[in-house]
């Protein structure tokens, strides 16, 4: 059975750092690319972080640029992103997608950024 569960969220204050993870299971990841996308209220799910299969290229929103940064371990077929410097504008529900010959999208995990 193929999932992707992310992990990590939760609410921090602004100024502060979380780290998401999303896990792989039923395939691997190794020739996908894995990108991180968020939802807010209201708003159209939008990508926030790219990385290629061999992780070697990697693109972000530019309104994350310089605050997060993605990662991935093929052989534990994990993709991460590292948030740092959050702010009140970054929380969303944050979902975990690969990409190849087939689209794969996780549940998603809250992130919330308040005082």
């Amino acid at each position: 059975q193929v999932q992707l569960v992310e992990s990590g969220g939760g609410l921090v204050q602004p100024g502060g750092s979380l780290r998401l993870s999303c896990q792989a299971s039923g395939f691997s990841i190794s020739t996908y690319s894995m990108s991180w996308y968020r939802q807010a209220p209201g708003k159209e799910r939008e990508p926030v972080a790219y990385i290629s299969d061999r992780g070697d290229i990697t693109n972000y929103a530019t309104s994350v640029k310089g605050r997060f940064t993605i990662s991935r371990d093929n052989d534990r077929n994990t993709v991460s992103l590292q948030m740092n410097n959050l702010e009140p504008e970054d929380t969303a529900v944050y979902f975990c997608n690969a990409r190849w010959s087939e689209v794969f999208w996780g549940q998603g995990t809250q992130v919330t950024v308040s005082s």
